[in-house]
């Protein structure tokens, strides 16, 4: 099956970046994404009690909120670190960085991306499953 190419207004550096490299590339933009879901959960439940009140404690309501955020917030930033990866918004930054750490691998004589002990026909198949993959978070 032949891979899908996809015209970007950016240059793409990894269609399929692996979940430790998303991460690393995180801007501080990301993390202010993902600080400001964190908050603004409990935030705006605790605004909804105040607009309508409910006669119970919400100490554990302003908890589970907390925690929802946060990993919403996760979602979004990794998203948005994804996105950029992909292309699909500025990655000046990412695309200098990643010619940097892979040159550095060429130089130490390393394999660009490490190697598989699986089959070719087994890392073909999970390629195929996993690009793009960070697009399922928004459904």
């Amino acid at each position: 099956m032949p891979q899908k190419f996809i015209e970007t207004p950016y240059p793409l550096i990894d269609a399929d970046p692996h979940a430790s490299r998303v991460i690393n590339y995180f801007r501080s933009s990301d993390y202010a994404m993902w600080a400001g879901a964190t908050g603004a959960f409990p935030a705006a439940l605790y605004a909804w009690q105040l607009a309508d009140p409910v006669r119970s404690n919400m100490r554990t309501a302003l908890r589970l909120g907390g925690f929802l955020g946060f990993v919403g917030g996760f979602l979004l930033a990794y998203q948005r670190s994804s996105a950029r990866f992909w292309g699909w918004s500025e990655n000046k930054l990412e695309e200098e960085r990643d010619l940097a750490e892979l040159s550095q691998r060429a130089a130490e004589g390393k394999s660009l991306y490490g190697d598989s002990p699986q089959p070719q026909w087994v890392q073909e198949a999970a390629a195929r499953n996993s690009q793009f993959s960070q697009l399922k978070f928004c459904e």
